[in-house]
């Protein structure tokens, strides 16, 4: 028997399944389709490492054993080829990002075929590729020239709630915006001029713009998700990472909270994974109301799931990144609160929220005034308060909530009792299967009668009303660097315009660094006569890597339509993914 020689063997029987198509997918209705998809790689400098191929085996020994049983199998790869470590390169060398990018997924694509997977090479992508990022910038500009309609739930075109503000305001619609949005008559948008009217429209967008609070590090020169960042610094290069208030791009993909949790019991997914998703989208029904501020004009809005509680409120608390904390802050305490504010600010959102444990806080030196009992109430800055959930504000109930009983422990603030038979010697308690106490008006009332009592009583006063909230929030949709999507987005007076459709795909510009200006602009500051029709300036933040791997399974479908990201006639055919490993 001849020696198995696995060189010739392997090299001679890949050549013949790429001269001859083997695993080429097509549209093809007389078979029973099977989309097989692993998660596409970065192409890092280092090639595969072992966590590749232990995914894609699997999905290779299933769409093999699937092409026998008779289904048409599309079983692609791609690369996620925009990102962070090309960027860090291409500054500390000066060569283009784009060299070593391609030189990796030359490597990548050379031992992916020597391992001998059945890949369809005919349906690679790569997210830098123009042709494909051009369907990222078209997909971004159907974000930003849409709205969230409730009541039809779903997105329309902005040009349709532009003809309901010109009939008749915006009294009766019911939308997903910013929480400031102002209450508009047809008389008053009629009387606004161009900036105001898109200032307004803004409020609305599915992709706008706001000031957010964000990961920055400064020697990155970047915004980088809570992914990027571990203890306090980044996880490419270990850079310090500080929270900080800036102008972003921001997705509302709180739009799509509900249907998001409603979908959940309609798809066949393991219930301990659909129930880390409830909790990821954290749907809460509650109520929000403001505290007056003690000598001040400001008002503290605070949202709460426990509304029957608010007899037992000790004190108030700040979000350290909150705008008031400079407002409210007391001369004698200004020492105090700048160096707490300095210490915090390199915890991370994640951080602060999953720390039980670090009990820290300062007083701001200003007192609220409780809206029933009419007692002076101090606000504090404490970091378990996020500036991006709620309102960036909390009602401390020691003895309803653990964090506030810890921290009202750590400084020896007071924990009265306010629910009848709850043991609060050594924990918070927070049944609801009591009746209040030390409560006024509400009590012996159990939870539900306190809780519409409370809200009615507020909604009287003009000072509250109920609410539902979400834990999950807009997502960031910018980075302040070069090696990205850039945005189909260009400034005319001040206004921020999307490219025609026909004019994309905007493609990333020569520019003779990849860092920040001296100026602290995104390195597409840099970029000599970059402009739309020779006058105005483009955006200068690129999009985020997720931008171009959210969708990437579309394009798989259909990756040489020039036309559509993907046809209706493929994407019918292949229409979800049936086996994913990632």
């Amino acid at each position: 028997m001849a020696a198995y020689n696995p060189a010739e063997i392997e090299k001679k029987w890949q050549n013949y399944w790429e001269d001859n198509s083997l695993f080429k997918a097509s549209v093809d209705t007389d078979k029973p389709k099977f989309y097989a998809l692993d998660m596409f790689p970065y192409p890092s400098g280092s090639g595969l490492h072992v966590g590749h191929p232990l995914g894609y085996i699997a999905t290779d020994i299933v769409s093999r054993f699937k092409r026998l049983e008779g289904f048409n199998v599309l079983h692609p790869m791609g690369f996620d080829a925009f990102g962070l470590p090309a960027e860090q390169y291409a500054i500390q060398t000066g060569q283009h990002p784009a060299v070593t990018t391609f030189e990796n997924i030359d490597r990548y694509k050379e031992q992916l075929r020597n391992i001998g997977f059945s890949f369809d090479w005919d349906k690679e992508v790569q997210t830098t590729d123009p042709k494909y990022y051009k369907w990222t910038q078209w997909i971004t500009v159907q974000l930003f020239e849409s709205w969230y309609d409730k009541k039809q739930g779903k997105a329309r075109p902005i040009s349709d709630l532009v003809g309901i503000l010109e009939a008749n305001g915006n009294l009766n619609v019911r939308a997903e915006c910013d929480e400031d949005t102002p209450t508009v008559d047809r008389t008053t948008w009629l009387g606004y001029n161009e900036l105001e009217k898109a200032n307004i429209l803004l409020k609305y967008r599915i992709a706008y713009q706001a000031n957010t609070t964000v990961n920055w590090c400064p020697e990155l020169g970047t915004v980088l998700s809570n992914d990027e960042v571990k203890d306090g610094y980044s996880e490419r290069g270990g850079y310090p990472v500080e929270q900080k208030m800036m102008p972003q791009w921001n997705m509302r993909i709180t739009a799509y909270a509900d249907r998001l949790l409603s979908g959940l019991d309609t798809i066949d997914w393991p219930e301990p994974m659909k129930e880390m998703q409830r909790n990821w989208i954290g749907k809460s029904i509650g109520a929000e109301f403001y505290f007056a501020v003690d000598g001040h004009d400001e008002n503290i809005s605070v949202f709460t799931t426990r509304i029957d509680t608010i007899f037992g409120v000790t004190y108030v608390a700040l979000a350290p990144e909150s705008e008031l904390v400079a407002k409210l802050t007391t001369t004698d305490q200004a020492t105090d609160v700048k160096a707490y504010i300095e210490a915090v600010k390199s915890r991370t959102e994640r951080e602060r929220m999953s720390d039980v444990k670090t009990i820290s806080g300062v007083f701001s030196g200003s007192y609220v005034i409780h809206p029933f009992t009419k007692e002076k109430l101090p606000i504090w800055i404490a970091d378990y308060v996020l500036a991006g959930y709620g309102t960036g504000a909390v009602m401390a109930v020691p003895a309803g909530d653990q964090r506030d009983y810890a921290f009202s422990k750590h400084f020896n603030l007071p924990i009265p009792p306010i629910i009848a038979g709850a043991d609060i010697s050594t924990e918070a308690d927070a049944t609801k299967e009591s009746t209040m106490i030390n409560s006024d008006f509400i009590n012996g009332m159990g939870y539900e009668e306190a809780t519409t009592t409370t809200i009615q009583k507020l909604e009287e006063m003009g000072i509250g009303h109920a609410k539902i909230q979400f834990k999950m929030r807009d997502a960031i949709y910018a980075r302040q660097r070069y090696w990205g999507e850039p945005f189909p987005v260009y400034y005319e007076d001040g206004i921020a315009k999307s490219l025609p459709l026909n004019e994309l795909p905007l493609e990333l510009p020569e520019i003779d660094a990849y860092k920040p200006t001296d100026t602290g602009e995104p390195p597409l500051g840099r970029a000599e006569n970059w402009l739309y029709q020779d006058k105005y300036e483009y955006e200068l933040s690129t999009m985020p890597g997720w931008a171009g791997s959210s969708w990437y399974f579309f394009r798989y479908m259909d990756p040489h339509n020039e036309s559509e990201f993907v046809s209706k006639e493929a994407q019918k055919y292949w229409q979800n993914v049936d086996l994913y490993i990632g």
